[in-house]
């Protein structure tokens, strides 16, 4: 095997550890450090350290202080700088994560919403259909109504037909009558 060989990657000369953290892990983790951040224990905790600290610095001793106030605090505003430009990128982080999961709720709903409303049309032009089929329908008063008709005509044509057989018996037995009395 040549040296060159640049078809061959080398092997790594790191001698630390790799730390690979998946994104949704990390994500997860800071959506928990943002979400404890807006927590009511967090914040009298940090207050309660914030007053200990400051207590400690201003009442005790000159010996027993490591942050003196004749230097301002330097190191408490140290750590809560620190602390700030942690926080800010990680409750950013924690932001873009909801956002993204409130865009792909807002999709879903949004294809829901279209199929309800696509469900809506196709139940509103059966039900229009079945009004048009049922006016094509004969109805159970329609029937009646029709019946009622044809029996009306039935009973005057045979009245009708009555009347006129009886004018032609009447005119039979004239004719047989008057044959007898002529």
């Amino acid at each position: 095997m040549a040296v060159d060989d640049f078809e061959i990657p080398r092997s790594s000369k790191r001698k630390l550890p790799s730390f690979a953290m998946s994104p949704e892990t990390f994500g997860r983790g800071a959506e928990a450090f943002a979400r404890f951040m807006g927590t009511p224990a967090f914040l009298v905790g940090m207050t309660v350290f914030c007053a200990v600290w400051l207590l400690w610095n201003t009442l005790l001793p000159e010996s027993w202080q490591f942050d003196p106030r004749s230097l301002n605090f330097t190191l408490l505003t140290l750590i809560l700088s620190l602390q700030a430009s942690y926080a800010a990128p990680l409750i950013l982080l924690a932001e873009n994560r909801s956002t993204d999961r409130d865009r792909v709720e807002f999709e879903h709903d949004r294809q829901r919403a279209e199929r309800n409303l696509a469900d809506t049309e196709y139940l509103a032009r059966e039900v229009a259909a079945l009004r048009i089929a049922m006016r094509e329908v004969a109805t159970r008063d329609f029937i009646r109504s029709e019946l009622k008709d044809l029996l009306k005509e039935l009973e005057d044509e045979r009245q009708d037909g009555n009347q006129a057989d009886g004018v032609d018996s009447r005119s039979s037995e004239q004719r047989r009558g008057g044959s007898h009395s002529g």
